[in-house]
């Protein structure tokens, strides 16, 4: 039989959501779940990877998962920063010194583990000012695009010309607009976005292996001396 106390905190309880008015409130609960899960994606997965029963191949997808789940962890700190009466305004991060190649060469180790194709990567010291995980964002958009449409090979190349870290993704695919769109359409005008917020461009066009080349175009910032960071460290604050 239910206790006084039991039954008032029943009544008390409302059986339906926010007020119409209240997507604000409705926004804020729904982040602190989906951070909730997250958090506990990642305790599971940092307590699977110190095991000694893993083989170093699902040690190694494992880390990866972990990479890619604490990306997802600040795109939603991102949203929590947001404005939540204001949802027309994207806010802009300050920009951090960030290594290009040291970034990229992390997305693409990620998407290798996630596709059959062959994703190849080349690159050189580049830096320049952008929040990382903006950078993230438009790497992974452009990368998720060429090995959806490639036929089997995707090439990435990070280098610096005259002034611009170029990062250059060639595809062996259709070729843009000619099996492209929807998606490709909405990731790279996501893309887009993201790099000029930052001063940069994209640019497409077609590429020797006869699919879509997309390049990303940022300011260049000026080399940081090894002996000023960690040689993994591919972020440093200014």
């Amino acid at each position: 039989m239910d206790t006084p106390e039991y039954a008032a905190t029943l009544t008390g309880v409302s059986p339906r959501g926010p007020e119409p008015g209240d997507s604000a409130l409705w926004r804020r609960r729904l982040r602190h779940d989906i951070r909730h899960e997250l958090g506990t994606i990642i305790m599971l997965a940092s307590a699977v990877v110190v095991a000694d029963d893993i083989g170093a191949g699902s040690r190694e997808r494992i880390e990866q998962l972990l990479g890619e789940t604490r990306w997802l962890d600040h795109l939603i700190r991102q949203l929590d920063e947001d404005n939540d009466d204001d949802i027309t305004t994207q806010p802009m991060v300050c920009p951090e010194r960030i290594q290009v190649d040291g970034l990229t060469a992390e997305v693409v180790t990620g998407m290798r583990l996630a596709t059959s194709h062959e994703v190849a990567f080349e690159g050189t010291a580049a830096w320049a000012h952008m929040d990382p995980v903006a950078l993230w964002r438009a790497l992974r958009n452009v990368l998720d695009n060429a090995c959806r449409v490639a036929a089997g090979r995707v090439d990435v190349r990070v280098g610096v010309d005259q002034g611009w870290v170029t990062i250059q993704v060639d595809d062996d695919g259709p070729g843009f607009g000619a099996g492209t769109g929807g998606l490709a359409s909405l990731g790279l005008g996501i893309v887009h976005d993201l790099i000029s917020g930052y001063g940069g461009s994209l640019e497409i066009r077609t590429c020797e292996m006869g699919g879509a080349r997309v390049r990303m175009l940022l300011p260049s910032a000026p080399p940081v001396e090894m002996t000023d960071m960690t040689k993994d460290d591919w972020r440093l604050h200014p």
